[in-house]
């Protein structure tokens, strides 16, 4: 089985200021530079064929370069436990049109249609069961933003679940047109 999922890696100098944002925090697993990336649309885990078929849906998707900025930080909180810290996307129809397209596409090849609301992030951080309150580093950090910068390629990642937390590896890019 391969989990594959659709996504933007930001440039190098967002991904430092991404990281900058990083300090302890009780039983928080902070994300790597090479696990940061903006997800355009999550598949799941498919077999061999079925990966072949995403991959031929979105080469017919027309990727345009996007600019888009991160402006803000957040959690997603679920039943009393911290869930993932993240850093938010500036409003951005595009990319939002870019997820329908991309959704689209896959529907088509027969896949089901994503059943939640995009929203547009980078994840920061997860945790474990321990239950921490991240109101203290939302509250210092909820001014954070980066310059508009440009997205002129998404990829097709397979991630691989390990001792030392995920590993994602891009296996197919399609270029801005």
């Amino acid at each position: 089985m391969h989990r594959l999922f659709v996504a933007f890696r930001p440039p190098p100098a967002i991904l430092g200021q991404l990281l900058s944002l990083t300090e302890y925090m009780l039983g928080a697993r902070w994300q790597s530079e090479e696990q940061l990336h903006l997800t355009l649309r999550y598949i799941g885990d498919v077999d061999r064929h079925q990966a072949e078929d995403v991959a031929a849906a979105l080469q017919g998707v027309l990727v345009r370069p996007l600019s888009v900025a991160i402006s803000g930080v957040g959690s997603f909180d679920h039943k009393n436990q911290s869930r993932p810290i993240w850093a938010g996307v500036a409003p951005a129809p595009l990319l939002h049109d870019l997820h329908k397209k991309i959704d689209h596409a896959l529907v088509s090849s027969g896949f089901p249609p994503e059943g939640r609301a995009y929203i547009p992030h980078i994840t920061l951080a997860r945790f474990g069961r321990v239950k921490e309150d991240v109101t203290p580093w939302l509250l210092a950090h909820a001014d954070f933003a980066t310059a508009p910068f440009i997205l002129d390629h998404m990829a097709l990642f397979e991630s691989h679940i390990g001792r030392d937390g995920p590993r994602y590896e891009e296996v197919m890019r399609v270029d801005a047109g």
